[in-house]
């Protein structure tokens, strides 16, 4: 119960893989982290970032929150970002999301659910700001569905708000900022058609449908 035996044992068993198909891979890996981009995803346990989209440990720099929420308020999101940005000299920041978000599903509810609620209200302004697009939905999945990528898209601005990147961006460093979302039901990603590389291109609030 303390030790949590089976998942040491995976651990070893993973490893031992690893290595067989690759003997240098960990000392490689300890060597060295050089990832190009920074993926800002949802805590869900069923979006692994490196998983779902193929890629080794070592290539993506990953942060993760509920329902990928870029708050300029948020210390940690912020930190990362700088790292990423000015450390790592990541290319893309990716921010991704995924239809059947719980985040974004008890945004939606009338509901009151505690701490959390303070958290939600930043996807409750999303949904706010979009209320005649939503609404115009006929069904509660759609409307749903169409709430997680405005979330996903109003993320993508908040990053591109955010001082880290406006800087980047004035030195001329190369770096995009994209919108994605991934559906846990069928494991592909799509892209929302939202990919700033200025600030000249940041849009309002009329995103893409």
């Amino acid at each position: 119960m303390r030790v949590l035996k089976k998942i040491f044992d995976q651990n070893r068993e993973w490893a031992e893989k690893v290595k067989a198909s690759d003997p240098d891979f960990f000392l490689k890996l300890s060597e060295q982290q050089n990832p190009e981009y920074l993926w800002i995803g949802c805590s869900d346990s069923r979006v692994p970032a490196n998983q779902i989209v193929g890629m080794l440990p070592g290539t993506i720099f990953v942060h993760r929150n509920i329902a990928n929420v870029v708050a300029h308020t948020d210390l940690n999101c912020l930190s990362v970002i700088q790292f990423a940005v000015e450390i790592l000299q990541v290319k893309h920041i990716i921010v991704c999301g995924h239809y059947d978000c719980g985040g974004v599903r008890a945004a939606w509810e009338n509901k009151e659910h505690g701490l959390i609620d303070n958290w939600l209200q930043n996807i409750k302004d999303v949904q706010r700001f979009h209320k005649a697009r939503i609404d115009s939905l006929p069904s509660e999945k759609e409307k749903i569905d169409l709430l997680c990528e405005l979330n996903v898209m109003e993320q993508v601005v908040n990053v591109c708000h955010t001082t880290i990147v406006q800087t980047a961006w004035k030195i001329k460093q190369e770096l995009a900022v994209h919108g994605w979302i991934y559906s846990v039901q069928n494991g592909i990603l799509k892209d929302l058609n939202i990919c700033i590389t200025d600030p000249d291109e940041i849009p309002d609030t009329q995103y893409p449908e």
